[in-house]
């Protein structure tokens, strides 16, 4: 549910549809042209000549971005815009239309990395074409197509900020999906993106229309907001006063929430309001002189203070940094959160309180240009909870008609893809998109909230604004709560109805293996837990310890838990106090090598040595802070750890005991993989190839069948009864599945690595680390990639030359795992290693085709078989001699992968068949695809062909020796006769 609009005042939707109406109206005059002040500014350059210089982040960018290095995000900031096309659609002219819109805002062509420790942003050059994939669909195919693409990773740091995607259900019939990442756009960016590519469009498809004046450039507002912020001193002091002692609304609990890993987090309930509903609450606001945002939002803290109990609370509303004309169709992240601090006590009318959240926004309002997050890094630790989650875990808003892409002589309706992740733990709001059909509805985390209480939320939210629309002038707690009250059913989920209880026997008696609990406090110290096991088995004190300190405030935390056979009562069946047990001496300091880095740690990141139970916050410690924590720690002990790990866990003490906890299960995981006794199935000199029905895993598992090694091919269940071939056993799985990874290098004498996800880096890690845990005997080839070496100064590469920023996420996931396995390499009876490292892979199979025609040479490919010219750097451009690329034949790869299980490199080794310059490849695709495409050599060089280096292959040069038939025009040819168009 977004949240992303300027919510502050009543018309603001209204306003943006009158403006983009009177905009289309007046488009009907001029044409639309390549206007020279618009080409220059929508390419990022002043003067014909790309930016060079890096730009920092604003603060908002700067939250995106970290809470993608925080991890845990999923698709939460994903942003897709999906429209169903009935009518005439032309796939070029969109492409066309799409690739302009990118050229006119280069926030859609930049990307994003570090320098000096401080993120940055860089725009890139303007891409020949941004592709766009046509899938053939039915209507049941449609929603599952939808929401992989929407839900596929972005890659900030290689400039991936927009994706295209086209269902084609009949001749006139498409959906077209833009899914963007949040950090490029925000929901008025949508109205400007749908807008002007509907102008580009109709001017792609040869109508003439008016002309785009040139866009205002999302990097200038970048450096305009990093320039004012030392200004922003006193404000930002004021907002910290207001906020002062204000705490995260205190949600009910799970009563046994899912593992933090999961995926798919996010859950919608909906309750259907009556259409006369949302006309009376506009009614009700205009006689109280109040917009319809604050009457709902005014609904949303009645319902948060029923649900809680609480009244003093913080709901989030969303601002905007827009203002003036300059930033008038301005495509960008300009949102801000504006947290509303609310006074409920003295059961008031909902008309008093009314005025109550009027006058609270209007104090926000003053400040919405302040970003949010200085704030909370003035409030430190007292804004957050125990979990790491900041003030605003509950938003409200209201949601107007969504935007559509409406193209000529084709009528448009709005997709709806709901995100799988939720960005907040609860969203409150009143739905108008449909005005016949006005809904409450309640977005959330179901990490964070039961379904139960969403369930009573979204109808207490309902019921509130149907009886005030009618009657604002009861007080609050005489207004009828549907199905009893929410704060029931919030205390079922804390355990019991008791809501005097200390906050940590509620959340001892939450857990499902407790069967009670109680707390004894104490004038000379913090209090101590005792609880009752449900069972003889179950969690120890010190687990159940640490499960308080990721859900208690600081203040509430008890000293230690002692666990009892039954609790002491009295006759009256009281808790005896004083037949308790005496308090538990302080537990020691934690000891031991992960202590001491964590230790370490703390100290080299924030600056000082803390106390095990000292607050990451308290110390001075931000997202940013926690992202470096977390590396440096990974780094150091080779254990999982995010930096959403460290917001949560927030002590040393907490820290070191999930670090401890996560290196116990790899030692068991490394016991549990150590070889069974062998199946009769299992032959001796068996290989595993995972990745065996992959581009290059295919050309291995022919090869090392063709020489008579028995194999046991990975493949995914869909696609495993695609291998063939004597000798070759098939176990179905995948990188996700690391069990079945570790039982099938168990299994095995030797393995070649050849599987890879491309994108989720997380993921091609974990199975890394799982198969050289797992790794007992034999030798282990790796095949890995040259964008490992990064950006080299030289031209020439040498084998295991080192890194060289910037490298990309998929280049440093390659180095990682490199590491990983080179480490274990001659361990424990382990064999050699080899880091095989290649360029682009051809050979004959589909993988590879699709990687041709849509992978990093995708451009190049797709102007080449459309016949349009294709421009390329010239010899000198840029101060480089040669720009082209290294590339493999997939057979000769696959030789020099067996060759290295008979002779390990012990390291790495390249595998390259040859080079060739992008003007000799794009001679053989034009000649190749019939189309004969004019080649044109330019001093600007486009981000997808600036590589300019030669890697050398001495290592492997015997098996990489070419064959006949492993020519590159012969193996071009090869993948481009089988390759069927994408497109029509």
């Amino acid at each position: 549910m977004s949240t992303d609009a300027d919510s502050a005042t009543r018309d603001r939707q209204r306003l943006q549809r009158e403006l983009l109406r009177r905009a289309r109206a007046g488009t009907a005059q001029g044409t639309t042209t390549a206007d020279p002040a618009a080409t220059r500014a929508g390419s990022g350059r002043e003067d014909g000549e790309p930016r060079s210089d890096r730009a920092p982040l604003s603060r908002a960018q700067r939250r995106m971005w970290l809470m993608e290095r925080l991890g845990g995000t999923g698709d939460s900031y994903h942003v897709p815009f999906a429209t169903r096309v009935r009518g005439p659609f032309e796939v070029a002219a969109f492409a066309t239309a799409l690739t302009s819109l990118v050229a006119r805002h280069t926030i859609l062509r930049t990307r994003y990395s570090e320098h000096d420790g401080e993120p940055c942003q860089e725009v890139l050059p303007t891409p020949r074409t941004v592709p766009v994939h046509v899938v053939d669909a039915d209507e049941t195919q449609a929603p599952e197509l939808l929401r992989r693409e929407t839900a596929r990773p972005f890659d900030l740091a290689a400039g991936d900020a927009v994706r295209a995607l086209v269902l084609r259900h009949g001749p006139q019939d498409h959906t077209l999906l833009l899914t963007f990442h949040h950090i490029a756009v925000d929901g008025a960016s949508l109205e400007t993106v749908a807008a002007e590519l509907a102008d580009l469009y109709t001017a792609a498809g040869g109508t003439p229309r008016h002309t785009l004046a040139a866009a205002p450039q999302y990097a200038d507002h970048a450096r305009r907001e990093h320039d004012s912020l030392p200004g922003f001193e006193a404000e930002v002091e004021r907002w910290s006063e207001l906020l002062a002692d204000a705490a995260p609304p205190r949600l009910p609990r799970p009563a046994a929430p899912a593992p933090r890993t999961a995926a798919g987090t996010a859950a919608v309930r909906t309750v259907p309001l009556t259409p006369a509903v949302p006309d009376a609450l506009r009614a009700l606001g205009a006689q109280r002189r109040a917009t319809l945002f604050a009457v709902s939002l005014t609904a949303a803290f009645a319902a948060l203070h029923r649900l809680t109990g609480d009244d003093d609370l913080v709901i989030g509303v969303a601002g905007t940094h827009r203002s003036g004309t300059a930033m008038r169709g301005l495509v960008g992240l300009c949102v801000n959160t504006l947290p509303v601090r609310v006074d409920l006590s003295g059961a008031p009318s909902f008309g008093e309180l009314l005025r109550r959240v009027s006058d609270a926004l209007l104090k926000a309002q003053q400040h919405r240009h302040i970003p949010f997050d200085l704030v909370l890094e003035r409030l430190g630790a007292g804004a957050r909870g125990t979990d790491g989650t900041a003030l605003v875990r509950v938003t409200s808003d209201v949601l107007g008609e969504p935007t559509v892409l409406r193209l000529p002589g084709a009528s448009a309706e709005y997709v709806d893809l709901p995100s799988d992740g939720a960005k907040f733990h609860l969203s409150y709001a009143l739905d108008l998109g449909d005005p016949a059909q006005p809904r409450a509805l309640v977005q959330y985390d179901a990490h964070a909230v039961d379904d139960a209480v969403a369930e009573a939320a979204v109808r207490d939210y309902a019921a509130l604004l149907t009886a005030v629309a009618a009657d604002p002038e009861p007080a609050l707690d005489s207004l009828p709560v549907p199905g009893g009250s929410s704060q029931d059913h919030a205390s079922t989920a804390h355990g019991s109805p008791d809501r005097d209880r200390h906050p940590a026997a509620r959340a001892l008696c939450a857990h499902p293996m407790v069967a009670d609990a109680t707390v004894a406090e104490s004038d000379q110290g913090p209090p101590v837990a005792y609880a009752v096991l449900g069972d003889s088995v179950g969690p120890s004190g010190r687990e159940l310890l640490g499960l308080l300190r990721r859900t208690l405030a600081p203040e509430a935390l008890p000293a230690a838990v002692t666990l009892l056979d039954a609790l002491p009562r009295t006759p009256a069946g009281a808790v005896d106090q004083a037949r308790l047990p005496g308090r538990p001496a302080a537990p020691p300091a934690p000891s031991g090598a992960c202590a001491q880095t964590v230790t370490e740690a703390f100290t080299a990141v924030l600056g000082r040595r803390p106390s095990p139970e000292d607050d990451f916050f308290e110390l001075g410690g931000h997202s940013l802070k926690a992202v470096q924590l977390a590396e440096r720690l990974r780094t150091d002990l080779g254990l999982p750890l995010t930096g959403l790990d460290v917001l949560q866990a927030r002590t040393p003490r907490t820290l070191t005991a999930l670090l401890d906890e996560r290196a116990a299960r790899q030692r068991a995981a490394k016991a549990a993989s150590r070889p069974a006794p062998r199946s009769r199935e299992i032959r001796p000199g068996t290989v595993l190839v995972t990745g065996a029905t992959g581009g290059v895993g295919a050309f291995v598992v022919r090869e090392l069948a063709a020489q008579g090694r028995p194999v046991l091919a990975l493949a995914r269940p869909e696609s495993a009864h695609l291998i063939t071939g004597d000798g070759v056993d098939v176990i179905e799985g995948d990188l996700t599945d690391l069990a079945g990874l570790r039982d099938a290098v168990a299994q095995a004498d030797a393995v070649v690595h050849a599987a890879c996800t491309f994108t989720r880096h997380d993921v091609d890690l974990a199975a890394m680390e799982t198969m050289a845990d797992a790794w007992r005997r034999g030798p282990f080839v790796f095949v890995s990639s040259v964008d490992a070496y990064g950006h080299p100064a030289a031209a020439r590469v040498t084998e295991e030359s080192a890194p060289h920023d910037p490298v990309s996420p998929y280049g440093r996931a390659k180095l990682d795992c490199e590491a990983m396995l080179l480490r274990a390499a001659g361990t424990q009876g382990r064999g050699g290693a080899s880091a095989v490292r290649s360029p682009i892979v051809w050979g004959a199979h589909d993988r590879l085709r699709e990687q041709l025609r849509w992978g990093a040479l995708g451009s190049l490919y797709q102007a080449a078989e459309q016949g349009r010219t294709i421009e390329l750097p010239r010899p000198g451009a840029g101060g480089h001699d040669w720009y082209g690329a290294a590339w493999v034949h997939a057979a000769a790869l696959a030789r020099a992968v067996a060759h290295c299980l008979d002779r390990p490199v012990h390291g790495v080794a390249n595998a390259c068949s040859g080079h060739v310059s992008w003007h000799d490849l794009a001679r053989d695709l034009t000649s190749l695809l019939g189309t004969g495409a004019d080649l044109r050599e330019t001093d600007a060089v486009a981000q997808d062909l600036d590589h300019r280096w030669h890697y050398d292959s001495a290592r492997l040069a015997r098996p990489l020796h070419a064959r006949p038939g492993e020519d590159r025009r012969t193996v071009l040819a090869q993948m481009i006769t089988a390759a069927t168009p994408a497109t029509a």
